[in-house]
């Protein structure tokens, strides 16, 4: 039977500083995640052969991979189960676009199937093995917009202030890994706090980086800065600006240049991934 309708938020990084380097390959980080109600969906339809595979998904991006299929097997591998899914993946968070879509897809997988397999974990084990496929992905796993330190996986529930959102993506990807290997970026900014963020609020070190690399989002933060106070999310490609209400973000959004999708999207303090496994396990319970 299959198990439809699990949501995969994205999110945006409201300011991203660079404090540090690391030795395992990532960078220290603080930034504040804000989960926005734009959201892919999942499906997963058990199978009892063992085989993991993806039978919808973005053409862009490989069934193998795709984080959804090594999610799910890292979570099998690690359980020492020997059990089989079919995953459907309908994509609305654009890829390489800054919003963690690949990332909450992995979560979303590993919240969902270990629901539907019965494991029996609880969530600081799967965030502890979302960590191994992604630094974002145990924010998703969590469900709450946080404060970020670390890599960006030591998290502080925080809320933020209500906002919505204008998005635009500019109609191409960008690299993480490209960006945080460039020599020019900047990796010893000052450390702030959850207080001085939300007073003074912060920049985005990633941004210089990636506007001079890619004209292209260069030219969004500037078409999108007409409008509001645009910023870069993560490493890009999407810039956003925040509103007062949905109206106010949906009219930044009016007459976007050929190529480009903009999206306007509330700001959540709780991801509807977590109501959606209270409804998965509500129904368990009225079967059982």
């Amino acid at each position: 039977m299959i198990s439809a309708d699990w949501p995969a938020p994205a999110k945006l990084n409201l300011f991203l500083q660079v404090v540090g380097r690391r030795d395992d390959g990532y960078h220290d980080l603080q930034t504040a995640y804000q989960l926005v109600e734009l959201m892919d969906l999942l499906s997963f339809d058990t199978r009892d052969d063992g085989e993991i595979r993806r039978v919808a998904g973005p053409v862009a991006i490989s069934s193998e991979s795709d984080l959804v299929v090594r999610a799910a097997r890292r979570l099998r591998a690690a359980a020492g189960i020997h059990r089989g899914v079919d995953i459907g993946l309908e994509k609305r968070i654009p890829v390489q676009g800054g919003l963690g879509g690949g990332s909450s897809d992995a979560a979303t997988t590993l919240v969902a199937l270990n629901e539907i397999w019965q494991l029996g974990w609880d969530i600081a084990r799967l965030a502890a093995l979302g960590r191994e496929i992604g630094a974002d992905v145990p924010l998703f796993i969590h469900g709450k917009s946080a404060w970020a330190e670390g890599a960006g996986d030591l998290l502080t529930p925080v809320e933020l202030p209500r906002r919505h959102f204008a998005i635009v993506f500019p109609g191409l990807g960008v690299s993480t890994a490209e960006i945080f290997q460039a020599p020019e970026l900047t990796r010893n900014s000052p450390k702030t706090t959850i207080r001085g963020f939300l007073q003074a609020g912060g920049r985005n070190d990633c941004a210089p980086v990636t506007t001079r690399r890619y004209p292209e989002v260069a030219r969004a933060l500037a078409w999108l800065g007409r409008r509001g106070d645009a910023r870069l999310t993560g490493t890009g490609s999407c810039v956003f600006a925040g509103f007062a209400d949905r109206a106010q973000a949906e009219a930044a959004l009016l007459d976007l240049p050929v190529g480009w999708s903009g999206f306007a999207a509330r700001g959540l303090d709780r991801s509807p991934l977590l109501e959606r496994l209270a409804a998965e396990r509500a129904s368990r319970c009225g079967q059982g």
